[in-house]
């Protein structure tokens, strides 16, 4: 039989033999008192309706990105989309982005609560509180935007109000295009009955 000449061993020795002892004691309570499972007991699932997300085909965050024949650069997002149940090519979504970039430095944001986007005919369609900013200063709220993807092309399809550097402007229409009037470059356009409250 071995004998231990100092405590370290002594402790060593007893650590070996009370230490396994205390792990299966351990063991031996969690399985005594654990809880027994029903197996009837129902999985919690989340609230929401696979059918419906199924059927709906939604799609969370698109975004789109590209540029048009005359340079300048465009890209449109929104909190989520579906596609069209008639049209694969039309696209329905929600709380619908763009921003434009011109080669020579302009930008043109618009956001509105939902919009269309129709990658056939190549334009996108915004409605409901649209709001328009640009680089310039200028900020417009329109009902109804549409913006073509193939070029740089802007128009409202009804009237708006645009508060910028020269004031308060109210019109039945407007557009942001490339003309050659304007030798190429984008120009904000009011037409159909401007009226200006100018404030120097």
């Amino acid at each position: 039989m071995s004998t231990y000449d100092n405590n370290y061993s002594r402790f060593i020795a007893f650590a070996k033999v009370v230490l396994p002892l205390v792990a299966l004691g351990i063991l031996a309570t969690l399985f005594l008192f654990s809880k027994s499972v029903d197996p009837q007991t129902t999985i919690p699932f989340s609230d929401v309706d696979i059918s419906e997300i199924v059927r709906e085909q939604r799609i969370g965050a698109p975004n789109y990105a590209g540029v048009t024949e005359d340079g300048s650069a465009i890209s449109i997002t929104a909190k989520s989309a579906q596609p069209d149940a008639k049209d694969n090519s039309v696209v329905t979504a929600k709380l619908l982005s763009a921003v434009i970039d011109d080669l020579s430095g302009g930008q043109i944001d618009m956001v509105a609560k939902a919009g269309r986007i129709d990658s056939a005919n190549q334009w996108v369609s915004m409605t409901g509180d649209v709001m328009i900013t640009t680089s310039t200063g200028y900020k417009i709220t329109t009902d109804g935007l549409i913006i073509a993807l193939d070029k740089t092309d802007v128009k409202t399809t009804g009237p708006i109000a645009a508060d910028g550097p020269i004031g308060h402007l109210e019109a039945g229409e407007m557009t942001f295009q490339q003309t050659e009037q304007t030798n190429n470059h984008k120009v904000l356009h009011f037409h159909n009955g401007v009226k200006l409250i100018y404030t120097p």
